[in-house]
């Protein structure tokens, strides 16, 4: 069974916090099983949108971890916000989670095309 959606987003915030950064929830989806989309702020200004990784990056049906792929890199924020607006008419339960740290790649299991 996945861990629902609260309660990843929840460790998130905590976990950024532990490492000096600050953490919000912009949207709150559904509690157990919402998409979680995590838009990164950094110091030059510059923004990062986490997406829910494709269904092909999962071994089988019980693959339960959750994996993120990057779906923008260091955009300005009104390209965030597009991208976010057709993510939420298209899944009005996702999570919209923003961080603003540096280098939050550790935070989030990531895919690559290498992993396919």
């Amino acid at each position: 069974m996945r861990l629902k959606s609260h309660i990843f987003v929840s460790s998130l915030i905590r976990r950024v916090f532990a490492l000096g950064g600050y953490a919000a929830v912009l949207r709150k989806g559904a509690e157990e099983a919402g998409a979680i989309f995590v838009r990164q702020r950094t110091r030059l200004g510059g923004e990062t949108l986490y997406a829910p990784a494709p269904q092909n990056f999962f071994e089988d049906e019980g693959d339960t971890a959750r994996r993120f792929e990057i779906r923008l890199r260091d955009v300005e924020a009104e390209t965030i916000d597009s991208t976010l607006s057709s993510e939420i008419r298209f899944d009005p339960d996702c999570w919209v989670v923003e961080i603003e740290i540096e280098d939050g790649s550790n935070l989030l299991e990531l895919v690559t095309g290498a992993d396919r």
